[in-house]
């Protein structure tokens, strides 16, 4: 993408969350939603806003009708806020990208092997010194043929 869409992306990021913190009084929306980020298409004729919604599977998806309900109030917003020659066209999706970084994070815990038994990673296995040939400078200088 180009530094322009980028920005577009990101403004319309921040008019959204705007909107729809300050200005539509819908129940379906008393959830904490998060407007995680939004990817418009080349023409920015259109662009697809990834919500994360806090709460179960039932509350996601009606906060994610709630915003479906409501998205000709939040383009024609978006039109008065931001100038440009076309004001895109808003599709909402859910964003399960945290969730899945969560399950990631729990499997990445479990996996991990216990930090408890000190026995596993003493100092002496693992000591620099004792890992490769002794060999002192003068020693180094005969076997290259120095001096």
């Amino acid at each position: 993408m180009s530094r322009r869409t980028d920005r577009i992306n990101e403004q319309l990021r921040e008019e959204v969350s705007t909107i729809l913190t300050r200005q539509i009084k819908d129940p379906r929306l008393n959830a904490v939603i998060s407007i995680t980020r939004v990817v418009s298409t080349n023409d920015l004729r259109s662009a697809r806003v990834y919500i994360s919604v806090m709460g179960n599977k039932q509350t996601q998806h009606e906060a994610l009708e709630g915003i479906r309900s409501a998205a000709s109030f939040v383009r024609r917003e978006i039109r008065n806020r931001i100038n440009m020659k076309h004001t895109p066209f808003l599709s909402y999706e859910l964003d399960s990208s945290i969730d899945e970084a969560d399950k990631l994070f729990r499997l990445m815990n479990k996996v991990r092997p216990s930090d408890a038994d000190p026995e596993s990673s003493s100092p002496e296995t693992s000591s620099p010194e004792t890992t490769g040939p002794e060999t002192s400078p003068s020693e180094s200088s005969r076997v290259s043929g120095g001096d």
